[in-house]
C-alpha cells in the first residue's frame, strides 16, 4: 500500500466546487497528512471533506471499464492499447499493469484522504462539538466504506486491507466475506455518527449530492449502500430492513440517487467514460448479444446504444454498436441510485414474496416500455428475470461481472468467450507491490 498510496494526498487537485479554491490550501501543491493532522482549523477541515468527494471520480473511467470488460458488457475496440482486447480477456492479469493497479490506487486515495478527514476533526483546533464532528465522521466512514466496498469487489479471494490508517504498520490482508462485515459494519458505525448530528453539515456537498446534503439525507444514502452490502452476502431480510431506511421508492424517479458530477472549465475534470458517437478512435462498443437479447421495444436499447454506420471490429472483436450511456463529457456518474435500490427490493423478496418481487420486475420493466412480465414465477426463474432486467438497466455501471459471480453464473453461459483463448477471470490479483510488502 505505501508503495501506491501517496502520504500526500492532493485533495484539491481537481476543483470542483466555487467555495474550494486553490489559494484557501497553505501549499497547494503538496497538502500533506501532517499539514492537518494537528491543530488544522475549521477552514482545513472543510477542505478536506470538499476534497474526499472530489478526489472519488479521479479514475473512476478505469474502474468501470475493466470490471464492464470483464463481463463482456462492451469492448474498447479503439485500438488504443492492446491490453484492453488481449490480457483483460484472455488473462493472467498482470499485478504489476495498470488494469490492476490504477483502480486499485484509486480506490485506496480515497480511504486514505478519508482518514486524513478523521483524525483532522479529531484533533483541529476549531472547537468542533461533538455532534459537529459526528457529521464529519458519519460522511467520511460512508465515503470510506463506499470505496473499500468498490476494490473488495474487484479482488474478491484476494482480499483486501481494511487497516491502512498507519502507511508503516499495515493491517493484514481479509477475505471477500470478512471484508463485507468489515464495511458493513463501518457503514453501521457511520450511520450512527450521521443520527447524532446536527441538522446541516458544516461543510458544501456538490450538486451530485443534492437532496443527500444533510446528515439525515446523507444517512438514506448510507442505509442504501449497507443494503448492496447484505445483497452481496446473501441477507435478502437485511436488504428490505436496509431499503426501508434509504431513499429507495418504488414509484420514485429511477434516476435518483448521489453522483459524481463534472465540469469542462478552471480546474474541473470531465466524464472521460462518454465517448462520441460515431467518432473514430471511440469505438467502446457494447456486446452484440446485449442487443440481440433485447426484447422488442426496450427503450434502454435505443437510449444506451448508437449504431455505426459499420461495425467496429479489431483484434478479431467485432461489434454493431457504440455504447451511449453519458450523453455529454459532464453527464453525472451515480454512485447508487433508485432503479438499482428498486431491482434489489425485487431480487429480496424472492423466496418470500415472489409475488411482490413481480410487482418490482414489472415496475422497471414498464420504465423500459415492456409488458407486465409473463414468464415463470420459481424462486430460480424469477432471479433469471432480475438478473436480466439489472443487464440493461445498469449496464456499464459496475454490477454484471459482480452478479454474475455472486449468483454462480459467471461462466460460458452467461459471458460470452468470442476468440479462442478468452477466459473469465473472476479477480484482480493483488497488486506487486503489495506482494512486495
Amino acid at each position: 500500500m505505501k508503495n501506491i498510496i501517496l502520504k500526500t494526498i492532493l485533495l484539491c487537485s481537481v476543483i470542483l466546487f466555487s467555495n474550494c479554491e486553490l489559494e484557501d490550501i497553505p501549499n497547494p501543491n503538496a497538502p500533506t497528512e501532517e499539514s492537518f493532522s494537528d491543530g488544522a482549523s475549521q477552514a482545513d477541515v472543510q477542505l478536506l471533506a470538499v476534497g474526499l468527494e472530489a478526489v472519488m471520480r479521479n479514475d473512476l473511467e478505469f474502474h468501470y471499464n475493466t470490471v464492464s470488460l470483464l463481463a463482456r458488457e462492451y469492448y474498447d475496440l479503439s485500438g488504443t492499447d492492446p491490453r484492453y482486447t488481449g490480457e483483460i480477456l484472455k488473462g493472467p492479469l498482470d499485478n504489476n499493469g495498470f488494469l490492476t493497479t490504477r483502480s486499485y490506487a484509486a480506490w485506496y486515495r480515497v480511504v486514505k484522504s478519508a482518514n486524513v478527514l478523521i483524525t483532522a476533526v479529531e484533533n483541529s483546533s476549531a472547537g468542533f462539538s461533538d455532534d459537529v464532528k459526528n457529521s464529519y465522521y458519519g460522511y467520511a466512514k460512508t465515503l470510506k466504506a463506499y470505496a473499500l466496498l468498490m476494490v473488495a469487489n474487484r479482488q474478491y479471494t484476494n482480499g483486501i486491507r481494511i487497516d491502512v490508517e498507519d502507511a508503516d504498520n499495515l493491517g493484514p490482508f481479509v477475505d471477500y466475506a470478512q471484508a463485507l462485515t468489515e464495511v458493513k459494519n463501518l457503514l453501521n458505525e457511520a450511520n450512527t455518527n450521521l443520527a447524532n448530528s446536527p441538522t446541516t453539515f458544516d461543510f458544501s456537498l456538490s450538486s451530485g449530492f443534492m437532496n443527500f446534503d444533510t446528515p439525515s439525507s446523507f444517512s438514506e444514502f448510507n442505509r442504501a449502500l449497507v443494503a448492496r452490502v447484505a445483497l452481496y452476502e446473501g441477507d435478502k431480510a437485511g436488504v428490505l430492513s436496509f431499503l426501508n431506511d434509504s431513499f429507495f421508492n418504488l414509484n420514485g424517479n429511477l434516476m435518483t440517487g448521489p453522483a459524481h458530477v463534472f465540469g469542462a472549465t478552471g480546474n474541473d475534470i470531465l466524464n472521460n467514460q462518454f465517448h462520441v458517437l460515431g467518432q473514430s478512435g471511440q469505438e467502446f462498443v457494447i456486446h452484440n448479444s446485449w442487443i440481440n437479447d433485447a426484447e422488442a421495444g426496450d427503450s434502454r436499447v435505443a437510449d444506451k446504444s448508437f449504431l455505426l454506420t459499420a461495425p467496429a471490429t479489431f483484434d478479431g472483436l467485432s461489434a454493431t454498436h457504440q455504447i451511449a450511456i453519458y450523453k455529454s463529457n459532464t453527464a453525472p456518474v451515480y454512485l447508487i441510485r433508485n432503479e438499482e435500490l428498486i431491482l434489489m427490493y425485487a431480487e429480496a423478496n424472492i423466496g418470500t414474496n415472489n409475488a411482490e418481487a413481480v410487482n418490482a420486475i414489472n415496475i422497471i420493466r414498464n420504465e423500459a416500455g415492456l409488458l407486465d412480465y409473463s414468464g415463470g414465477t420459481l424462486d430460480n426463474e424469477l432471479v433469471e428475470e432480475v438478473l436480466n432486467q439489472r443487464r440493461y438497466s445498469l449496464l456499464g455501471e459496475g454490477h454484471r461481472w459482480i452478479d454474475l459471480r455472486r449468483l454462480g453464473r459467471l461462466n460460458s453461459t452467461y459471458v460470452p468467450l468470442d476468440r479462442a483463448g478468452d477466459n473469465i477471470i473472476d479477480a484482480f490479483p493483488t497488486p506487486f507491490s503489495e506482494n512486495a510488502n
